[in-house]
C-alpha cells in the first residue's frame, strides 16, 4: 500500500505502508484535518517529534514535511520496522530520524529526552495506550508548550474517557482525535 505525503517540502511524495495486519495506516482524511488543527495551534518548523506506533512512519513524515526538525519513531515489529528504514532511506531523511525498535512503554519509563510534539496512533484494540498517557505526564516528557494528540476508534470511547479523564476534542468519521497539554 502506498501512502502520498499531504504538505511541505515532500507533498505528493509516497511512502510504502507494510502489507501487515497489524498496521491500519492514518486515512488521508484524518492525516490532513490532524495537521490542519496542528497548524492553527502548534509551530512545527524545528519541532523536535516522537511517533509512538509509528508502523509506516506516516504521521512522523508528515511532520518533517512540515517543518519538524527530527522524529523518533517507535516501532516494535522488525517486519514493520524494515518498511519504515526504506521509507527513510527512500526520503534521504536518515539524519532527521531515528528508529526505536522497542515498545513504547519501555522506551518512555526510561526517556531522557523532551518532545515539542507526540503522536500516538496505536492500533484501535490495543490498550497499552493509557500506560503510555500515564508515562508521559508522569516522567514529563512534552516541552512546556508541547502537545501530544491521539488517534483512537469511536468503538473504544467510553473506555478511552475513562482512563484519559477527558473527551475527545474532535471527530473524523469513526476516527477521534484526544489532545494533551501540560496547562
Amino acid at each position: 500500500m502506498r501512502l502520498r505525503i499531504i504538505s511541505g517540502l515532500f507533498k505528493g511524495r509516497f511512502i510504502s505502508a507494510p502489507d501487515f495486519k497489524a498496521t491500519r495506516p492514518t486515512t488521508d482524511r484524518v492525516k490532513e484535518t490532524l495537521f490542519n488543527i496542528l497548524n492553527n495551534e502548534f509551530v512545527m518548523e524545528g519541532a523536535k517529534v516522537l511517533d509512538i506506533y509509528a508502523g509506516s512512519g506516516s504521521l512522523g513524515f508528515e511532520a518533517l514535511s512540515r517543518g519538524a526538525s527530527h522524529i523518533s519513531f517507535i516501532e516494535k515489529n522488525s517486519t514493520v520496522v524494515k518498511n519504515l528504514q526504506k521509507n527513510i532511506t527512500d526520503l534521504n531523511v536518515s539524519e532527521k530520524c531515528t528508529i526505536l525498535r522497542t515498545e513504547a512503554t519501555r522506551y518512555l519509563k526510561n526517556c531522557q529526552s523532551k518532545y515539542d510534539l507526540i503522536l500516538a496512533d496505536p492500533p484501535f484494540f490495543e490498550y497499552d495506550i493509557y500506560e503510555v498517557m500515564s508515562i508521559v505526564k508522569e516522567v514529563k516528557i512534552l516541552n512546556p508548550e508541547g502537545m501530544m494528540l491521539i488517534e483512537r476508534s469511536i468503538q473504544t470511547k467510553e473506555k478511552d474517557i475513562e482512563n484519559f479523564h477527558f473527551e475527545p476534542f474532535k471527530k473524523i468519521g469513526d476516527t477521534l482525535l484526544y489532545k494533551f497539554t501540560l496547562d
